[in-house]
């Protein structure tokens, strides 16, 4: 006898609890993977609890199951992240976009209001997030975006076209080469700041290490920013730098060190230090 085939409901339910050892949201995980097999959002997706995929379907879904439990990122199996209000493409070679990088945006938009076409630089973007989501809100601002990867830049500019937003200047280098004798209104970055010895490593192990680790401290991407920022800001003009959560003492010093003005640290949703901005000496 035939068993009956699984209807959608029974799916995600089987899943969610497969991958309960993998993930902290394994019910999410479990619909948008399910939802990008049936080409569904996960509220289209519940109101058809009780249909029942094909079997070609259900082994797709199978798949990416697997592939989810062996620790690969939800973000990576669908190729989509959201973003702000984007939905931007993904891959192997750039860091998965946060929600809490989205305080970076947030703080970075505040501190640019009042000012006409501001000149914004982004150091590290990765796949774009915070330079199109600046670009998104600030249409009259001038955007650079600067990573030192070929294979970053590659989806960073797939993005930039997908979203309407490819006036943003997407350039090659480390850090600040690409922009030499250029100052801003306001420079920020999301840089590694992870130490070769941090615990956390073993659950990023999918995402390149190359944008996670700095060096043995954490600190070394922070430290070199701050002290090269002064050249490249505006008089008065803000540093914000994203970093981990028990880093914003270090990044406060390393700011005053540089010469930077004022350093704050502001807390994300969780009630964790995430960014830290400081502003340029006045001339």
């Amino acid at each position: 006898m035939t068993a009956a085939p699984q209807r959608v409901g029974e799916l995600l339910g089987q899943a969610g609890a497969r991958l309960r050892a993998v993930s902290d949201s394994p019910h999410l995980d479990a619909e948008l993977l399910l939802g990008h097999v049936l080409g569904l959002g996960r509220a289209a997706l519940r109101a058809r609890d009780d249909d029942a995929p094909g079997p070609e379907a259900v082994a797709r879904f199978e798949a990416l199951l697997q592939r989810r439990e062996a620790g690969e990122p939800v973000a990576y199996l669908t190729g989509r992240r959201g973003f702000w209000s984007l939905d931007l493409e993904v891959g192997p070679g750039v860091l998965v976009p946060r929600p809490e990088t989205e305080l970076l945006v947030e703080a970075t938009l505040a501190r640019l209001a009042g000012l006409v076409a501001p000149a914004v630089l982004d150091l590290g973007t990765g796949s774009g997030a915070v330079a199109l989501a600046i670009a998104l809100e600030r249409p009259d601002a001038e955007v650079a975006a600067v990573d030192a990867s070929e294979e970053a830049l590659r989806i960073a500019r797939r993005n930039a076209r997908a979203t309407g937003l490819d006036r943003v200047r997407l350039l090659r280098g480390h850090w600040f080469e690409p922009v030499a004798g250029q100052r801003f209104d306001a420079i920020v970055a999301n840089p590694p700041y992870l130490s070769s010895s941090d615990p956390h490593l073993a659950a990023l192990s999918r995402e390149p290490r190359s944008a996670l680790v700095a060096g043995p401290t954490g600190l070394e991407a922070l430290a070199e920013i701050a002290a090269e920022a002064p050249r490249f800001l505006h008089p008065g003009a803000p540093l914000l730098m994203e970093h981990g959560a028990e880093q914003g003492e270090a990044v406060r010093g390393l700011c005053a060190a540089a010469g930077l003005a004022q350093p704050e640290t502001l807390g994300d949703l969780a009630g964790h230090e995430r960014v830290t901005v400081a502003r340029a000496p006045v001339e």
